[in-house]
């Protein structure tokens, strides 16, 4: 006789999974056994559910496949919620298998009851709780077709006394529903589109995720237009590379060229982004959007022509109704403007570099020591990295600096936080885009605070021979947090981390290891820690003073900062 477990393992292996990550215990016990029997699922145990709800949801968001993870009773599937949350934002298709109390105790405020239904009411696209065997395989199939095709969390809640509970010989295997094909934006959405790029008015491009399937045609369409692109964070994998356009992010990672261009143009052109910052957008411009969910148009910034339907086949039906510009003033004055800020940052690097009175004042106010500056280390990774290397980031400065020194050329892939924007997000990233192909580069950003929210899981990865690298930027600080604080003209305050040697720690919990303090250090650190054997921790100790500028500083931010380090030095004395 088959069980309700069993079925459903047997099911989601059917369907292509390969793996399911969580914590045993309780109501699961049922599902882990069927998994210890099923040779086609591997079961990836963590110390922390919310670090199996962040793997999967970068499994899901890199492969575009289902996820699978699973808690157990009441606070088992609550730690999954904030991974769920990183899903549900990132339109990734996960499935949470979680826990509940027997059943005839549902409702008694037994030991460990949640309501699951509720806690689970605003991550997930669909949530139900499996009460008998007959609802089986239709209840696993909504789940399963819910996630895939709505893009997003479906959770099944299994109670104790269900998943050991016998199926009739007759229940048939469940079955699962194809995706759908990427369908263009109406005709007559495309005729006003044509009509509102006609003329030479200038044009630029802000271009999202969404379009990481039509590079071609966004390619294509920048070069018609003549328009300078401006990417998104998550869009430069896939975009960034060999594109003559592109002139970097905007936002406060981005830089002033690409806010130039957005300023400078008469018509902005989005494609397949729902870029969240509205001060980043320019007012009194007419806006061009196209998106495959309606529902993201025109909630950032007013959109006089909307287009909705897939990036790629929308494009290839408007691209070839467009006139060649002739005139690409705008285009060269962009890329030209970013060009020269990328020489300037490269020549940050440089610790001699910058004779100017500028430059020999940020070395005194910001770096006075000559420590590690966090820019040096992200170029060390991206010069020496390989070209198939998965990166993750911490949310914070870290991924500032990835953003602005690491180039996504070649068949690199980045994922992170991205969307929700937590913290202690890339080492459980990098620990499920490892568990994908072990033999694949996979490199974190993490920051301090970040991984010690979560410091239990370095051990999964010499469980389970995850060969990750973790560059940890270790400036003994919140980084983001100060820099806000700074911004407003108060002194820095609660972030300052007491940390202990983190090469140490991981060395501890027998990763690789090794603690960098000098810059001259720094390319033999990154290069050993690239060609080391199994899961390894570089502890790169930073400056903590080092500061992101944003693309468009403001006098207030400036004066707020200086009133905050003239705090900061009265309060240390």
């Amino acid at each position: 006789m088959t069980t309700v477990a069993e079925h459903i393992i047997t099911s989601l292996a059917d369907a292509g999974v390969t793996q399911v990550w969580g914590v045993v215990g309780d109501a699961l016990n049922p599902l882990t056994d069927a998994i210890r029997r099923q040779e086609r699922i591997e079961w990836v145990g963590v110390r922390h559910e919310e670090v199996a709800a962040f793997a999967v949801s970068a499994q899901a968001q890199l492969t575009g496949s289902l996820g699978v993870c699973m808690g157990t009773v009441g606070p088992g599937s609550i730690h999954l919620l904030n991974g769920l949350y990183d899903a549900k934002k990132s339109h990734a298709p996960v499935l949470a298998i979680c826990g509940q109390v027997p059943s005839p105790e549902i409702g008694t405020d037994f030991f460990q009851e949640v309501d699951n239904n509720a806690l689970f009411a605003d991550v997930s696209v669909w949530s139900q709780t499996l009460t008998s065997a007959g609802q089986l395989p239709y209840l696993l199939e909504q789940a399963v077709n819910a996630a895939q095709s709505l893009r997003g969390v479906a959770v099944l809640t299994l109670p104790g006394d269900v998943g050991d509970l016998s199926l009739d010989k007759g229940v048939r295997p469940a079955t699962f529903a194809p995706t759908g094909v990427p369908a263009a934006a109406p005709d007559a959405q495309v005729d006003a589109a044509v009509a509102a790029l006609a003329g030479d008015a200038p044009v630029t491009l802000l271009v999202g995720c969404g379009a990481r399937e039509a590079r071609s045609q966004v390619l294509e369409l920048a070069d018609v237009l003549a328009a300078p692109m401006v990417l998104t964070l998550k869009a430069k994998e896939g975009l960034e590379r060999d594109n003559p356009f592109e002139v970097g992010q905007s936002g406060l990672i981005g830089n002033p060229a690409a806010a130039k261009a957005m300023d400078d143009c008469d018509v902005l052109v989005l494609v397949g982004t729902d870029f969240p910052y509205r001060d980043w957008y320019p007012t009194g411009k007419t806006v061009v959007q196209l998106d495959a969910r309606g529902e993201h148009v025109g909630r950032r910034t007013p959109v006089q022509h909307a287009l909705v339907g897939d990036a790629a086949a929308t494009l290839d039906r408007l691209v070839p109704r467009l006139e060649r510009r002739a005139d690409r003033g705008h285009l060269e004055t962009a890329v030209a403007a970013y060009g020269r800020w990328r020489d300037r940052q490269r020549s940050l690097l440089d610790p001699g570099h910058d004779r100017t009175l500028l430059g020999r004042a940020r070395a005194v106010l910001d770096n006075p020591d000559e420590r590690i500056r966090p820019e040096a280390v992200a170029a060390a990774v991206d010069r020496l990295a390989p070209e198939t290397t998965i990166f993750t980031s911490d949310t914070g400065m870290s991924t500032a600096w990835l953003a602005r020194f690491v180039t996504m050329r070649g068949t690199r892939r980045l994922v992170g936080s991205y969307n929700l924007g937590s913290m202690a997000n890339a080492l459980p990233m990098a620990l499920g885009a490892q568990a994908l192909d072990r033999t694949r580069p996979v490199v974190a950003f993490a920051g301090d605070g970040g991984l010690m929210m979560l410091l239990g899981d370095l051990r999964t990865a010499v469980t389970y021979r995850l060969p990750v690298v973790v560059v940890v930027f270790d400036n003994g600080r919140l980084g983001m947090v100060k820099l806000e604080q700074e911004q407003g003209g108060l002194p820095e305050f609660g972030t300052e981390l007491d940390n202990p040697d983190l090469a140490a720690v991981a060395a501890a919990m027998g990763l690789t290891s090794r603690r960098v303090t000098e810059p001259d250090q720094l390319d033999d650190a990154v290069g050993w820690a690239l060609a080391a054997d199994g899961p390894v921790l570089l502890d790169v100790v930073t400056n903590p003073d080092e500061v992101a500028i944003p693309p468009k500083p403001k006098v207030a931010q400036g004066w707020g900062f200086a009133i905050a380090k003239a705090k900061e030095a009265v309060e240390s004395r």
